[in-house]
């Protein structure tokens, strides 16, 4: 078999690897066929790992083939042992090494060729290059900073630093100017060196002064950047299953920042230097203003006879892992003859689609999940509203306080129903930093405690009630 026929049948199977990988992200857009198409996209991506192994510019198996082992060995690690609390922070794992392995190639491939008796990097291909480099090593320190934020090693408040966006600015000119540079006179290493070093800093300064109410815009815009790195490298050393897929990643990953911003009414710009959050402050009259506490037993007892239930699920439902109760409660209240519902919030939690991957795992039904518009128009005709550790994204003041930050971001508008009741700790604020008017409105009760255990005492009350009924 000639060069040029391995060539060819590389590139088919490649085709048939595309094929999957865009399969498998249509199938992304609902969560009945989320998994399957999870499933077909991994398939695309072994077969491609398994089609390049027969590339014939592979001379050395000996790092290879331990590496994939290493790497899939430590990928089912993490996809077992990681809690979904830790999922965001993975995801923003996976970003960095994405970006940091697309700047090594990228890197790999100009010294490679400065290298080669009468090499020479092509004009198109020094641009790759630089962009691969460049983004990828952006994607590494700020995907880096993110997981940080969210594990809480790094301070979740932004870190506004002096002239920040002067500094900033600076830096991307360096950046800028050091990868035309490299464009023009590709055999000088040390200005790619520099290029990274440049693009390290950058990350650095992009992500340190985003606060942790704009965690999902933060991960959802380094994963559509680790994707244009790769497709950048893809062009750098001519592999097209690599621009096709890197070009996938990337603009679903604008998309799916867009989506982040337009649900949370920011721009991106807004969301990038305006600091938002950063003091975490509620204000001084909290503790003056009266709500209403209610008991399990009172809980149940509303919820037991209610016709109609909506369950709002926040990221406090994923710090106590009470997606299983959610469950058992949502199935006993549905076999008593309540209709229930659960809303998801494309913002809620800290990662873009984190409370559906959380009910999922629960296998709450499909038909159950509602999304932002399709709840808010049940809320008119919902007898109680359950909200379980949400916060920002069930505020009133998102519709009633021009002066609140989070004015104007779509809520699930729970303060519609006939009654609320909502689960959390404590009257702490959310990531936004700021008071919220619905747990000091009439029609709301405040359940106090963790989530797990407060769920599974609302199981075992409904269920006497039903039982007793």
């Amino acid at each position: 078999m000639s060069d040029l026929d391995v060539i060819n049948v590389i590139n088919a199977v490649y085709v048939v690897a595309a094929a999957l990988f865009i399969y498998g992200i249509s199938g992304l857009r609902k969560p009945s066929t989320a998994r399957s198409g999870n499933r077909m996209a991994a398939a695309g991506m072994l077969i491609a790992i398994v089609a390049t192994l027969f590339d014939r510019e592979i001379a050395r198996f000996e790092f290879i083939i331990p590496a994939i082992a290493v790497g899939a060995v430590v990928g089912a690690w993490m996809a077992r042992a990681v809690p979904m609390t830790g999922m965001p922070q993975m995801v923003a794992i996976f970003n960095a090494t994405g970006g940091i392995a697309s700047a090594i190639v990228a890197l790999g491939e100009l010294i490679r060729t400065n290298e080669r008796p009468g090499g020479e990097v092509e004009v198109d291909s020094a641009v790759a290059i630089a962009l691969g480099i460049a983004i990828g090593t952006v994607t590494l320190t700020g995907s880096l900073v993110a997981a940080g934020k969210l594990h809480g090693t790094i301070n979740q408040n932004p870190v506004l630093l002096p002239a920040r966006n002067v500094v900033t600015a600076g830096a991307g000119v360096v950046l800028v100017a050091l990868g035309v540079v490299l464009v023009v006179a590709p055999d000088l290493t040390w200005v790619a060196l520099g290029l990274a070093a440049a693009g390290l800093l950058l990350g650095v300064l992009l992500a340190i002064p985003i606060g942790g109410a704009d965690m999902p815009v933060l991960v959802a815009l380094f994963n559509s950047y680790s994707g244009l790195a790769a497709a950048a490298t893809g062009f750098a050393i001519d592999n097209n299953l690599l621009i096709i897929a890197g070009s996938l990643v990337g603009a679903s990953g604008l998309i799916l920042t867009a989506i982040m911003c337009r649900a949370m009414n920011r721009s991106l710009v807004n969301v990038m230097f305006a600091g938002f959050g950063q003091t975490g402050v509620i204000v001084a009259d909290q503790e003056q203003r009266p709500y209403r506490t209610v008991t399990t037993e009172d809980a149940a007892t509303l919820l037991a006879y209610a016709r109609s239930v909506v369950f709002v699920a926040g990221y406090g439902l994923a710090v106590a892992q009470a997606q299983h109760e959610l469950r058992k409660l949502g199935d006993l209240l549905e076999g008593n003859g309540t209709t229930v519902r659960y809303g998801v919030h494309p913002v809620a939690g800290r990662m873009p689609g984190h409370m559906n991957v959380l009910l999922a795992e629960a296998d709450v039904p499909y038909d159950q999940l509602y999304d932002l518009d399709d709840t808010n128009r049940e809320f008119g005709q919902t007898e109680v509203a359950l909200v379980v550790g949400a916060n920002d994204v069930v505020n009133p003041q998102a519709r009633t306080n021009p002066d609140s930050p989070i004015y104007g971001m779509p809520i699930m508008n729970v303060d519609e129903a006939q009654s609320v009741i909502v689960m959390k700790r404590t009257m702490a604020s959310g990531f936004s930093g700021i008071d919220n008017d619905l747990f000091y409105m009439d029609r709301t009760s405040m359940l106090f405690g963790d989530a797990r255990a407060s769920l599974r005492s609302l199981v075992a009350e409904v269920e006497e009630i039903i039982n007793d009924g």
